[in-house]
């Protein structure tokens, strides 16, 4: 996957139609590297988002709501300062490179109008965001860089800003016949035609070369010694005509519900699989990259708790390994209590001393009317009563250590259960506040040992997933345990219904009934839900559900663990498009 200079184009040019002498009413920083501008135009209120992160760089329009930190960085609120109330009146892009020029009328210190620029570089690890004048004077960026990090071109306050060094390669809008046949010809035939590609032009992504590979030879690594010219300049200047007359057509190919691939034109090279066509760039990066970026989030902040749940999840493994095979040697406690009868039965062949005796095993009797033998070790130091003594001791030893180290293994499986769910709820955790809740269950639940640097945060009403089912009932979802059991045991009437995925990790779902009578689509929906949000995987997964009053919490259970008995069982397929379509926050 890249966000190469075609797909810059193409958002570009979606910019230029919706958003062209917009007004910029606010600015926002929710991760490090991303910055959201809200705009407002004749076509209402926009979000364009700029992500200059070196995993998914990108520049469009999104519908996504995230949390802001509670302290802006200072980026953000220079930003603020110069930015907000401007209008954005240039768009544009850099030759046909992945570097876009955003250009604001504003007003200066003094009153006066001038132009500030923010230019997006949007080139993998060497992302940046940059802040300038109308001069192009870099008032301040993302990363700065001097002459330690970059000894060709700095990036610091105060210095005119440059673009990025060219490579040696043509810009595919301007290459001519002739220029194109000189490449062509000067290249290694042995060399596969999409790497011709991608070397020879410039903002050419591997992808759009195998597309024009594909289009031409019917193959995506056809070396070019087997290809035609003609073909070869047919199809990529299809693909310029295109890029030139702003006829995009924003694609994501799919396998399954994952996102493989997109760009900004129809893909064909993917044979069976799925290729979606969406209206427009925003809509695209929306499908693609929630579920990445959500994922990337949390793996960054919640590092330490993942850290927290790995090691507690493998201690509790190495604990339950070992009790198995203490219990497994309680097993020969019987064995014990046989010693000590068999000693006792026979005392009188006995003397102190003895290093072991054969005794008659009255327990297996043979076909001719013999016994089988038994040998029975002694302790010589013992008398013939302390050793049997010594044999009842064991026994009884094993037998309580197999009650204890039975209870033992049930609250060890019970603990792993339990992170098993927090895991969960950790792979749902959407904003800053749902990974606080976390920490603050896991602070309760025992692991503050093991927490150092945590402090206990105030409480505060968990904030629920909710839906509206298509015949109009609400449905909450809870991200984590505590919203669980907020939801279960705070929220839920006594006729709202209550759903869980069957035997795994996953939210608790309310049907929120309101004294009316839901139908079968209303129990569908929320069924979907519930099997959506958990550990299940694949088609008809099994949910349970029953009426919230039927739901009790065990007493010393951990969070988010309850008990029921009277329930029914549906079985669905949940879809992801349907349910993010029916969410109402």
């Amino acid at each position: 996957m890249a966000f190469d200079a075609g797909m810059l184009a193409c958002t570009l040019s979606e910019i230029r139609r919706s958003a062209q002498g917009a007004r910029i009413e606010k600015v926002y920083q929710p991760e490090r590297d991303e910055i959201v501008l809200q705009i407002r135009s004749f076509e209402g209120g926009r979000r364009l988002m700029i992500n200059a992160g070196s995993g998914n760089p990108r520049i469009g329009f999104t519908e996504t709501q995230k949390e802001n930190p509670q302290n802006p960085p200072m980026f953000c609120m220079l930003l603020r300062k110069y930015l907000q109330g401007a209008k954005l009146v240039e768009i544009r892009q850099a030759s046909f490179d992945r570097v876009a020029f955003l250009g604001f009328d504003t007003r200066d210190e003094m009153g006066f109008d001038c132009r500030r620029y923010l230019i997006a570089e949007l080139m993998g690890k060497y992302s940046n965001l940059i802040f300038a004048d109308g001069e192009k004077k870099i008032i301040t960026a993302l990363r700065t860089t001097d002459f330690s990090l970059d000894s060709v071109r700095q990036l610091l306050p105060g210095m005119t800003y440059t673009l990025p060094p060219t490579q040696d390669k043509e810009n595919p809008l301007t290459v001519t016949r002739e220029q194109f046949r000189a490449r062509y010809a000067a290249w290694q035939s042995e060399r596969g035609c999409d790497k011709f590609i991608v070397n020879s032009f410039a903002g050419m992504a591997p992808v759009v070369a195998r597309e024009i590979t594909f289009r031409a030879t019917g193959h995506t690594d056809t070396p070019l010694k087997y290809c035609f010219e003609e073909d070869i300049w047919r199809e990529f200047s299809a693909v310029v005509d295109r890029i030139r007359a702003e006829s995009f057509q924003p694609c994501l190919i799919l396998e399954g519900e994952r996102g493989v691939e997109y760009s900004f034109l129809p893909l064909t090279q993917y044979g069976d699989l799925e290729c979606r066509a969406f209206s427009s760039a925003g809509k695209l990066f929306d499908a693609y990259f929630d579920a990445r970026d959500r994922a990337q989030r949390v793996h960054q902040r919640a590092s330490d708790i993942l850290r927290l749940l790995t090691n507690a999840e493998a201690r509790i493994r190495r604990k339950l390994e070992l009790q198995r095979g203490e219990l497994k040697d309680c097993e020969q406690g019987a064995e014990y209590k046989k010693f000590g009868d068999l000693i006792t039965a026979n005392i009188y062949r006995l003397s102190r001393g003895d290093r072991e005796a054969v005794f008659d095993d009255y327990e297996d009797l043979r076909e001719d009317g013999s016994f089988g033998q038994v040998r029975v070790e002694l302790d010589t130091r013992l008398t013939p009563a302390a050793n049997a003594q010594r044999y009842y001791k064991k026994y009884n030893k094993a037998k309580t250590a197999r009650v204890e180290l039975t209870r033992q293994i049930t609250l060890g499986e019970e603990e792993l259960s339990y992170l098993a769910s927090v895991l969960e709820s950790l792979g749902r955790a959407e904003s800053p506040s749902d990974l606080l809740e976390i920490r603050d269950e896991l602070y309760r639940s025992g692991y503050a040992s093991r927490m150092r640097s945590y402090t206990v945060h105030k409480s505060h009403k968990p904030t629920v997933l909710q839906f509206l089912t298509p015949d109009g009932m609400r449905v909450l979802c809870g991200k984590n345990n505590v919203q669980n059991e907020y939801i279960t045991h705070r929220l839920a009437e006594k006729n709202d219904y209550w759903f869980h995925a069957k035997q795994v990790p996953g939210s608790h779902v309310l049907l929120v009934t309101e004294g009316r009578e839901p139908t079968d689509l209303d129990f569908t929906t929320a069924a979907e839900i519930a099997a959506y949000y958990s550990k299940a995987e694949g088609d008809n997964v099994a949910v349970d559900y029953t009426l919230a009053k039927h739901v009790k919490k065990p007493a010393g259970g951990k969070p988010g663990f309850v008990i029921y008995h009277t329930n029914w069982t549906a079985y669905v397929t949940p879809n992801g498009d349907t349910i993010a379509a029916l969410r109402q926050n």
